[in-house]
């Protein structure tokens, strides 16, 4: 059994799995499982893809017509504070496969800029939102569960000293 996360990050542009993004996506992961109690050892797949990318595996996979920002594709049907168990784990592996993610390295440079942070902050924001969403997490209401998310989002921006 693997006693820690396993966390593959792969691109399919150039540059933007820089050794400094793959650690800021790994240590931003492993805060925001921390934060939510999640102490099995996990396995989340990443890419880092373009607006085009992104575009793409958002019509082919959800039938949606424009690119974004962030993509989550959770194994589980989790609600928040709902957490995984060791019978969920791979038998092969050890791992409890969370999911994959799929950011847009185009949106998070657009998105820092709108939002006049750095490119660090905004990615390790994406990545904790999508961690979120792996773990049952949502903001498909304005109320309530958006609200709860957010708190969740600042509290783990908090922890990796890239609140805003």
């Amino acid at each position: 059994m693997r006693k820690t996360h396993y966390i593959p990050v792969t691109a399919d542009v150039p540059g933007a799995a820089s050794e400094g993004n793959c650690a800021l996506i790994r240590r931003t992961i492993r805060t925001a499982l921390a934060a939510e109690g999640m102490a099995l050892p996990c396995e989340i797949d990443v890419l880092l893809t373009g607006d085009e990318g992104i575009y793409q595996i958002n019509l082919d996979m959800r039938n949606v017509d424009r690119p974004t920002d962030v993509l989550s594709f959770p194994e589980f049907d989790l609600r928040p504070g709902e957490l995984p168990t060791e019978e969920d784990a791979d038998p092969g592996t050890g791992l409890i496969p969370l999911g994959d993610m799929v950011l847009s390295m185009e949106r998070v440079a657009a998105q820092a800029k709108e939002y006049g942070h750095s490119k660090r902050r905004e990615l390790a924001y994406l990545v904790t939102h999508s961690v979120l969403h792996l773990l049952g997490y949502d903001h498909l209401d304005e109320g309530a569960m958006k609200k709860q998310m957010r708190e969740r989002e600042e509290a783990i921006m908090a922890l990796l000293g890239l609140e805003r």
